[in-house]
């Protein structure tokens, strides 16, 4: 069987984890590229893999997140690398994971810059007013205004778009009517 594979993504605090948690209440299977890297990560394999392709001179069996984000916070190339090397993993786990599946959905917040759009029969863009956006992250971490600034300023910018494959649900009011919106989105993918 033949599965329809459809991911979610959009920028910092859009709103993906919580339209995914609808699909999941509306009885989709759903998997989400962050829960799919915390198992890899328990993956000696996965872990070498990673300081390996960074450079970080370790043995450690488990990530040395510290080192590891040393090297690559300060050599862009290095970071690029870690991307590259985990990105894929993240995918091609989350694509096994969903064989034998009629439909599902893969949350995956950095879906362009990984260049992973054409893998999806279609893509759902979370897309919400900016000063939303702003206040949800600062109210859900230790972050400031600024620095949220800063992040949405480095992210990829889900404005110019082509349409084609992708479908946009505006996330600019409660909770139902999100809900509603993501209901006659997949009646139009699905049918």
């Amino acid at each position: 069987m033949s599965s329809l594979v459809i991911a979610v993504t959009g920028g910092i605090g859009s709103g993906k984890s919580t339209l995914c948690a609808l699909i999941k209440k509306l009885g989709y299977p759903v998997y989400s590229a962050d829960e799919t890297y915390a198992e890899l990560i328990k993956n000696e394999e996965f872990v070498k893999g990673i300081h390996s392709a960074v450079g970080a001179k370790t043995d450690s069996k488990t990530l040395d997140r510290e080192e590891v984000s040393r090297i690559v916070f300060s050599c862009p190339e290095k970071l690029e690398a870690l991307n590259g090397y985990t990105h894929k993993k993240i995918v091609d786990k989350m694509f096994e994971k969903s064989r034998g599946k009629a439909v599902v959905f893969h949350e995956v917040p950095l879906l362009f810059e990984g260049g992973f759009e054409n893998l999806y029969d279609n893509i759902i863009i979370v897309a919400r007013p900016l000063e939303d956006r702003i206040n949800s992250v600062v109210k859900r971490s230790s972050l400031s205004v600024e620095e949220v600034e800063k992040r949405i300023k480095n992210q990829f910018s889900y404005e110019n778009l082509d349409n084609i494959k992708h479908t946009v649900i505006t996330n600019d009011g409660d909770e139902s009517q999100l809900e509603e919106r993501l209901k006659a989105v997949i009646d139009e993918i699905i049918g």
